[in-house]
């Protein structure tokens, strides 16, 4: 998924405006923040919120796309949770909107419940 997207973003981009493209790839862990043992997760996400977020990530300065998918459902240890890619111009565009995105999407788009162990 995510080398499809950087093909495609190299084929729609103008090179003057892509520098870099940074990836997250958020992991099921095998314990919780506070330490506790955990089999897994259910996460489900606002799918109209998450199309907004990425939207408004766009259209900051320098960036050139930004992409996301949120793997919902019961998830084990070792899942892949999200992929978030954004594109820009330089790592002084890139990173604060990647930063911000995750932050809204953990915080506004995503509901996890931890299946404890």
């Amino acid at each position: 998924m995510v080398e499809e997207w950087m093909a495609e973003i190299r084929k729609s981009v103008s090179p003057d405006m892509l520098g870099m493209m940074l990836v997250h790839n958020g992991v099921v862990r095998a314990s919780s923040k506070q330490g506790t043992a955990v089999k897994g997760m259910r996460l489900t996400y606002d799918h109209h919120l998450l199309a907004t977020v990425v939207d408004e990530a766009k259209r900051h300065e320098g960036i050139a796309d930004v992409k996301a998918w949120i793997n919902e459902g019961d998830l084990g240890i070792g899942d892949d949770i999200m992929y978030v890619l954004v594109a820009g111009r330089f790592r002084t565009d890139v990173l604060p909107v990647l930063q911000g995105l995750l932050s809204k999407i953990k915080g506004e788009v995503v509901r996890e419940e931890e299946v404890l162990a």
